[in-house]
């Protein structure tokens, strides 16, 4: 069996040597593989292993088959050999003996190499040994590997290689395509809910004109036609919003979202939301909504509501729902009704050693102890509400206590999943808000290029019905429903730091 075993540099640059002269030999006899464009695939592996299960060892199935797929082993035992073939659905094996194939096309054939992408067609049976396997008759080489494969392409000390080449990755570790398979039905699960209770999936722009006041930092690119610089969206919000003024009443988006902060294992620069607006509805309805899709995925995608997330178990079916006064209260003993000024509030958190915010006020100090005390609490699925105006300006105000908004986020193992609003349908207290938030952020960063954007005001003041809104990040909840730990091994090529050549 050949076997790929670590190599040296210079064992690898001498492998790649032979390959490219293997190469060079089949161009000069005129059996370039390159110049193939298409093969008659009409069989995959895995069909075949299924509809062959109950065969017999040693028994032939009379059908014949064509496969293509990559070369993952060869054991050449003089006049017959194994290989295995790895095409979309998993692997299978070939028996490859000289008098079947010919004596040219068998020399060829034990001349190929780890890695190449072969066709081939042959019988289907049965070995003695109990394997499925392919007895075949004709072989055509589609493509040569011009570079070794790695014997494993995982582990901490390869990490940042399988991000870097996630080709390498996707080939050598089978068990990694199927996150991405999982991730793609979640995608399907999630457009098929939404269909099925009416919303439209729409497309709002991802470069927009200007910056807006939120505190997420956006990345700037420049327009030349237009001689403008443009910004690389932070949110799909705005712009749907405008569409629920417009009569489109549910609607959705799966969005490229690009933010200029930092990176750890839930953070990449670009990441993946949905974001949804429900006319005629409120937070409370985002919040069923949340919870049954949720409790929809998880049955679809992991075959049950009990989940296993990096050792720990996550009942998806029980959902708990806690204001933010009240989870406050709960896990750190302090009560916000106690404050009755800023200064009471700056007061407990210099006692509690919770850190002030840049502009503290009663309900800005109430998420920094949310932040210090609960949030890594929250393992089960919860659902935290009524948030404090000052860090919710797209969110309505409670009508009964104007200092809170109708907002929620929710928690998954002390992660925050998604946020949803009763959306802030006032133009005059939104315009206000907005032009606080650019204030506030021009105060702190005088260099800063945040505009109010004073069309969606516009908008708003055509008319936006009562509407619940919801967003959340597809890329995290990959991760909970494939048990992976980081961001980067949900997404295929994650962004990293140029390796300095």
């Amino acid at each position: 069996m050949e076997q790929n075993k670590p190599q040296t540099e210079q064992e690898l640059s001498q492998q790649a040597a032979v390959r490219r002269q293997k190469l060079a030999d089949l161009c000069e006899a005129g059996h370039n593989p390159f110049e193939i464009t298409k093969y008659a695939q009409d069989a995959y592996s895995a069909d075949l292993k299924q509809e062959f299960a109950d065969l017999p060892a040693e028994a032939e199935t009379g059908k014949i088959v064509s496969l293509a797929g990559r070369m993952m082993s060869k054991r050449v035992m003089g006049k017959a050999s194994f290989a295995h073939l790895r095409d979309q659905k998993g692997d299978i094996q070939i028996f490859v003996k000289r008098d079947l194939l010919g004596e040219e096309a068998y020399a060829a054939f034990k001349k190929l190499d780890i890695g190449d992408i072969i066709g081939v067609k042959g019988e289907v049976f049965r070995t003695k040994m109990g394997e499925i396997s392919v007895r075949i008759t004709e072989l055509t080489l589609l493509s040569k590997s011009l570079l070794p494969l790695p014997e494993k392409f995982h582990g901490l000390t390869d990490r940042e290689a399988r991000y870097r080449q996630r080709y390498v990755d996707l080939i050598v570790n089978p068990e990694v395509k199927d996150t991405f398979v999982k991730r793609s039905q979640i995608l399907k699960e999630i457009r098929a809910y939404l269909d099925e209770k009416g919303f439209l999936e729409v497309d709002t722009p991802i470069l927009t004109p200007f910056e807006i006041g939120a505190s997420a930092r956006p990345f700037y690119t420049h327009h030349n036609t237009l001689n403008m610089d443009m910004v690389l969206r932070i949110e799909t919000e705005l712009y749907l919003k405008r569409l629920i003024v417009g009569g489109m009443d549910r609607v959705y988006e799966v969005g490229r979202i690009f933010r200029n902060e930092g990176m750890d294992p839930k953070h990449n620069p670009e990441f993946t939301t949905i974001e949804l607006y429900q006319a005629f509805t409120d937070f409370h309805g985002m919040m069923d909504l949340v919870e049954e899709m949720y409790k929809r995925l998880a049955l679809k995608v992991c075959g049950s509501l009990e989940i296993t997330y990096q050792g720990k178990q996550i009942d998806m079916g029980h959902w708990e729902r806690l204001t933010m006064v009240e989870a406050v209260k709960k896990y750190s003993g302090v009560d916000f009704n106690d404050w009755k000024t800023d200064e009471d509030a700056i007061a407990a958190a210099k006692e509690h050693h919770v850190e002030l915010p840049e502009v503290p006020t009663k309900g800005a100090i109430l998420a920094e102890f949310f932040d210090a005390f609960v949030e890594d609490k929250l393992i089960q699925p919860t659902f935290i509400y009524d948030y404090p105006v000052e860090i919710s300006p797209l969110a309505k105000r409670k009508p009964n206590d104007p200092a809170f908004t109708e907002r929620f986020e929710y928690f998954i193992d002390c992660t925050e999943y998604g946020n949803a609003f009763s959306e802030l349908n006032d133009p005059i207290d939104q315009k206000a808000r907005f032009e606080r938030q650019v204030a506030e952020r021009k105060a702190i960063e005088p260099e800063c290029r945040a505009q109010v954007d004073y069309d969606y005001v516009n908008a708003l003041e055509y008319g936006l019905p009562p509407t619940g809104g919801l967003g959340f990040g597809v890329d995290r909840l990959v991760m909970l429903l494939t048990d992976s730990a980081s961001i980067r091994d949900v997404l295929l090529f994650p962004t990293m730091k140029p390796i300095e050549q």
